[in-house]
């Protein structure tokens, strides 16, 4: 049986009316509001028995009746005014309709009769542009048109390469420069001048380059990242974005690099801040199963191939933007790059099963969970809801977020509000905002360690709507090695949270106790009734 492709779903609709007695025929999917004008390209897909010959069938809504083609037809079928636009948007066989059949926007009771009986009816109100309306269980709901519905992809064993920003900045870049066949660059924003470097100088050995970015990432694409996209067409690199009405992700957050037969994901966009260790504290890792590298590339045809990648030249025309700010600093190298055998990778994909594959591995945890994010949804959210199940039931809950500026203010409110859980409830889950010393500038990692074993490396935010509503790649990875090298950057980057004296203070302290201890000669304390007994040894932390 052919499918109907749909996708990305929304709320508010159901299936409504009375319905006909079951026949074997249902009316399974509606597109009543294409974004084209006059809103050519309706289609609505009907599902029938084996060998059904539709002569004498009939479709209506609310204000006319068609006849159906006169075929004999099995499975899923389109029907149509405009064929040729539908058949790129559904997998179903499509057939055209004599007369046209206006489903109007605001609702309409669609209803399909064999000539002497109603054999399927469907109603709905208020179709949202660009969605198409499927039928589950009676119930209907909206999804984007031409979702990709990719599963959770597994390799087996094999060797994985991993890293950590600052320290490896530059390491995505010499990735780039090692290619002999392929590049496929796949990311949110982009502003590496030296990442541009390495893409044109491929292109010219005759390497097939190919990127794919976000549209319109939060606060505009900057006219820097704008300048080296014109550079790269200028190179003839094939330069796409994810933009337009046509958009089935809100955002193409996803952060990797296909090079030849090896892939590259990250938490770190391309820029200097991120993949050139100028700022941010970053995972990353290299991937060499095969398996691994055909799910990326099967991922990235998909986006790039859909009809909201628009070729940057097209979209150039309409852009205006500012520059971005610099970042220039330097950090010492503490974690070299390390290789290590794994016992299994796995490609979890937003939106499609990222956040239930996210949560189905912290619901797993039987010892610890130790994350690092730049903050999450709120004490609430779907996945912290899973760390609070963990630590109900015992396990060590660790969770590191960003004191940058724009974050402080909500991850200080969601750690005091998680302390007073893990209080109220003897619950052993602990929330610091990092202080990144000499470190880093500023946390932007979206990493998991679970139970010392597992590890979750990718551009996931912590957010329903970068699960739900985005493209993001996370990399499962399953082994001790990968799992030990995360867990001590980041054992270190959470102990370095913790409040320690400043020199200034310790002398301000100092000056103190000796005051203290020139008025304690002057003054007579009533003795302990039990001098054995010891002082309380209370250990002062803040919940951050």
């Amino acid at each position: 049986m052919l499918v109907v492709v749909v996708l990305l779903l929304a709320s508010g609709a159901v299936v409504a009316g009375a319905q006909p007695e079951p026949t074997g025929v249902e009316i399974v999917t509606i597109y009543p509001n294409p974004v084209a004008p006059d809103d050519a390209g309706e289609y609505v897909v009907l599902s029938v028995p084996p060998e059904t010959n539709l002569t004498g069938w009939t479709l209506s809504d609310d204000h006319k009746t068609v006849e159906l083609p006169n075929v004999t037809v099995s499975g899923e079928i389109a029907l149509s005014m405009n064929p040729d636009l539908v058949r790129n948007r559904t997998d179903a066989t499509v057939f055209e309709l004599d007369d046209h059949v206006a489903f109007a926007n605001s609702g309409e009771n669609v209803t399909l009769s064999d000539g002497d009986r109603i054999r399927a009816r469907l109603s709905y109100t208020d179709a949202p542009e660009g969605r198409v309306g499927h039928v589950d269980n009676g119930t209907l709901t909206w999804r984007s048109l031409g979702k990709t519905d990719f599963p959770v992809r597994t390799a087996g064993p094999g060797q994985v390469r991993t890293f950590v920003f600052p320290d490896a900045g530059g390491l995505p870049n010499d990735l780039l420069r090692s290619a002999d066949d392929r590049v496929l660059l796949a990311g949110y924003t982009f502003s590496s001048r030296k990442a541009t470097a390495a893409l044109i100088a491929a292109e010219k050995r005759g390497v097939d380059v190919r990127v794919l970015l976000e549209g319109g990432p939060v606060g505009g694409m900057t006219a820097s990242q704008a300048r080296l996209l014109d550079r790269l067409v200028a190179a003839n690199v094939s330069v796409r974005v994810v933009d337009g009405p046509y958009a089935r992700v809100d955002h193409h957050h996803a952060k990797y690099a296909v090079v030849d037969d090896r892939a590259v994901v990250l938490t770190e966009n391309w820029k200097p801040a991120g993949t050139g260790g100028r700022s941010s504290r970053g995972w990353g890792v290299v991937l060499t199963q095969p398996e691994m590298t055909a799910a990326l590339v099967s991922t990235f045809q998909a986006d790039a191939g859909w009809r909201d990648a628009v070729a940057w030249e097209q979209f150039r025309s309409d852009l205006s933007g500012a520059d971005s700010e610099k970042a220039t600093q330097t950090f010492q190298q503490r974690y070299r790059p390390r290789t290590f055998r794994v016992r299994n990778a796995s490609i979890l994909l937003a939106p499609e099963n990222a956040e239930t594959a996210v949560i189905n591995r912290l619901d797993a945890a039987t010892e610890s969970i130790h994350v690092i994010q730049v903050s999450v949804g709120g004490p609430d959210q779907s996945f912290v809801r899973a760390l609070k199940r963990a630590a109900t039931r015992g396990v060590a809950v660790r969770l590191l977020l960003s004191r940058a500026w724009y974050a402080r203010e909500d991850n200080r409110a969601v750690a005091d509000s998680l302390a007073t859980w893990a209080n109220r409830h003897d619950a052993p889950l602990s929330v610091r905002l990092a202080r990144p010393r000499d470190r880093f500038e500023k946390i932007h990692a979206k990493g998991v360690i679970v139970d010392g074993e597992e590890v979750l490396v990718g551009s996931l935010n912590w957010n329903d709507h970068s699960a739900r509503q985005n493209r993001e790649v996370v990399i499962a990875l399953d082994g001790n090695g990968p799992a030990q090298y995360y867990d001590r950057v980041f054992r270190e980057d959470w102990q370095a949270a913790i409040w320690r004296v400043t020199a200034g203070l310790l002398v301000a302290v100092l000056a103190i106790l000796s005051v203290a201890g020139i008025v304690g000669r002057r003054i007579a304390f009533q003795a302990s009734p039990n001098p054995q007994a010891p002082a309380d040894d209370h250990e002062c932390s803040s919940p951050v």
